[in-house]
C-alpha cells in the first residue's frame, strides 16, 4: 500500500504530503486495504478446516474504526480492560466472540463482562478463579473460564514481551494446572471449558508455538482422563512482523500449517489472538523536521514526534524504518532522529541514512500500527496526536487531535 510517485510517498492513492497538510504532524496513518489483507490472510491460512475464531488483540491498536473493520470481517476480540470492553460495546461486537485476558481483572470488569455475556475469561490465578465464581454467583450466572497455563517456553524474543517463561507474572504453572482444573470443576458458578497459553510477542520461531501447543495437548489429554471436558483451545498470538529489511518472520500460512498439523486430532474449537501481525505494518507515524544540528560530529535531526507519541524505540530499543517523504537527491547523511521530549532517551532512530533534511521536511516512520498510538502519553503536557484512515483515494479522521484544554479538564483544586 506504500508507493512512490513523482518522488513523493503515497499510502494507497493518497500522498503523505496531503495527509500532513490536512491533519498536521505528528499523526498516525493507517491503510484500510492493508488491515483487510492481513486479516484475510489469517482466514485463508487456517482455511476454516477447524472451528477457528480469530480474536483480534485490542491492546495492539484500539481505535473504534479499526475495531469495526475487523468486526465486519468476522473477527472476535481479546480484551484486557473494562475500557476495551466498552470500546467493543460501542461497535456492537458479538459478546460470544470476546475473551477477557490479563492478570488483574477487577470486580467491576468481571461483573460487566458477565452482564455482556462474553465467551470466557482467561484465568491467571486460583484467587482470580474463586473471585469470578463469587461474582458470578451474585448474578446467578455460570462464568465460562479458560485456564491460562504457563508452559515455560522461551519464545526467543525481547524479555519485556516474553510471557511464557516460569519467571513471568502470567499464567499458572502448567505442572499445577490439573489441580486448578479439578478445583474449578467443583465450583458452582464457573465452567472450565478452555485451555489457554500466550508465550510472547514478536516471535519468529514457529517451533516455540509448536512446543507450547504440544504441552497444551498433553494437558488436554490428562484432563480428558480426569473427565474434564475442554471445548476451546486458545493458543494466544505473538506472530512477529517485518520491521527491518533483515527480519524474516514466518508467513501466516506457515504458522497455520504448523498449528493445524498438531491440532488435527483435537476435537475443540481453536482460538488465536493476533494483534501486531494484523495492524503493525498497516500503520505509519508522520512527523516533520524542526531543526538540524551537529554536535561532536553527530548529525541530529529534531522532529515534532517524540517518545510520548511512539514509545517503542525508547522502551524496547525497537527499530522502526524511517524515510524522507520527498526525496530528490541520492546524497545521504547519517542522522540521529530525536524528538522534543526532555529525556535523553527520546530517540526514534539511530544512524538513519537520509537525504539532507530541513525544517518542514516530512518523515515517515514505518510499522507503527501496533503499540504506537495506544502506548502514547501526555508526558511534557503534550496532546495525543490524530489518527487517519486511508481507503484508496479517500482519507478520513478516525481520531481528532487532543487539545490542551481536554488534557486539563479533569484536574481540580488548582486555585
Amino acid at each position: 500500500m506504500l508507493r512512490t510517485k513523482n518522488n513523493q510517498l503515497y499510502i494507497e492513492d493518497i500522498s503523505i504530503e496531503e495527509i500532513a497538510k490536512k491533519y498536521s504532524t505528528p499523526c498516525y496513518v493507517y491503510s484500510k486495504s492493508s488491515l483487510i489483507k492481513e486479516f484475510k490472510e489469517y482466514q485463508t491460512a487456517f482455511n476454516m478446516k477447524k472451528d477457528v475464531l480469530v480474536c483480534y488483540s485490542v491492546k495492539a491498536s484500539s481505535n473504534l474504526k479499526i475495531l469495526n473493520i475487523f468486526k465486519e470481517l468476522g473477527a472476535g476480540f481479546d480484551i484486557v480492560s473494562l475500557g476495551e470492553l466498552e470500546r467493543l460495546k460501542r461497535i456492537n461486537a458479538d459478546p460470544s466472540k470476546i475473551v477477557f485476558s490479563g492478570v488483574a481483572k477487577s470486580d467491576e470488569e468481571i461483573a460487566e463482562s458477565l452482564k455482556y455475556g462474553i465467551l470466557f475469561f482467561n484465568v491467571e490465578s486460583l484467587d482470580e478463579m474463586e473471585n469470578i465464581n463469587f461474582i458470578a454467583s451474585k448474578q446467578n450466572k455460570i462464568a465460562n473460564i479458560s485456564i491460562r497455563v504457563n508452559p515455560d517456553i522461551d519464545p526467543k524474543t525481547h524479555p519485556y514481551i516474553s510471557t511464557g517463561l516460569k519467571t513471568s507474572k502470567f499464567g499458572i504453572d502448567i505442572n499445577q494446572s490439573v489441580n486448578v482444573y479439578e478445583k474449578a470443576a467443583n465450583l458452582k458458578n464457573v465452567n472450565p471449558i478452555g485451555i489457554d497459553a500466550h508465550i510472547g510477542s514478536q516471535i519468529f520461531d514457529i517451533g516455540s508455538f509448536v512446543d507450547s501447543l504440544e504441552r497444551l495437548i498433553d494437558l488436554y489429554n490428562n484432563l480428558k482422563e480426569n473427565n474434564i471436558k475442554i471445548t476451546h483451545f486458545d493458543i494466544g498470538g505473538g506472530l512477529g512482523i517485518k520491521y527491518s529489511d533483515d527480519d524474516m518472520p514466518p508467513t501466516k500460512k506457515e504458522f497455520a500449517s504448523s498449528i493445524l498439523n498438531k491440532f488435527k486430532d483435537i476435537d475443540c474449537s481453536l482460538i488465536i489472538e493476533p494483534g501486531r501481525s494484523l495492524v503493525g505494518n498497516a500503520g505509519f507515524l508522520v512527523t516533520s523536521a524542526q531543526y538540524e544540528k551537529n554536535n561532536y560530529g553527530k548529525h541530529f535531526l529534531i522532529v515534532d514526534a517524540g517518545m510520548n507519541d511512539l514509545l517503542r524505540p525508547s522502551l524496547y530499543n525497537a527499530y522502526h524504518k524511517i524515510e524522507k517523504v520527498n526525496s530528490t537527491t541520492n546524497e545521504k547523511i547519517s542522522y540521529e532522529i530525536v524528538g522534543p521530549i526532555c529525556e535523553t532517551g527520546d530517540v526514534l532512530g539511530t544512524n538513519v541514512q537520509l537525504p539532507r533534511c530541513k525544517k518542514g521536511d516530512l518523515l515517515l516512520i514505518h510499522s507503527a500500527g501496533a503499540y504506537g498510538q495506544v502506548m502514547s502519553s501526555n508526558y511534557n503536557t503534550r496532546p495525543k496526536v490524530s489518527e487517519v484512515l486511508v481507503d484508496n483515494n479517500k482519507h478520513i479522521s478516525i481520531r481528532k487531535r487532543e487539545t490542551i484544554n481536554q488534557m486539563l479538564e479533569n484536574e481540580e483544586n488548582y486555585e
